[in-house]
């Protein structure tokens, strides 16, 4: 029986939030610098993650959650700006900011 990584679950199910969230804003709103920022720092904390799994030594892993951390804090920069400068609803930036904090209490 093979177990579930709930933090590459999660970070996974982000990730696709985001790329839903940039389709949102590049085709309704018509929006591409910010979501672009976003798309490409959201991604990439699961994208760290799973490189991680694969680390060549313990400071290679340390150092790829590490980055995943900082993505992570940049991407929650980038939804309190689209969210403060009425890109995106209140209640859809308090989701993601929600789920970047779940997955920022497991870095």
């Amino acid at each position: 029986m093979e177990s579930k990584n709930i933090l590459k679950d999660k970070s996974y199910q982000f990730s696709l939030d985001i790329v839903q969230m940039c389709k949102y804003l590049q085709e309704d709103k018509y929006e591409r610098i910010l979501s672009n920022q976003v798309l490409r720092s959201g991604t990439a904390i699961g994208a760290l993650l799973c490189e991680a799994e694969y680390a060549q030594s313990l400071p290679d892993f340390i150092n790829k959650l590490s980055i995943s951390l900082k993505e992570a804090n940049e991407t929650r920069y980038w939804i309190r700006l689209l969210r403060d400068s009425n890109y995106i609803e209140q209640i859809k930036s308090k989701e993601y900011l929600d789920q970047l904090n779940q997955l920022t209490l497991c870095l």
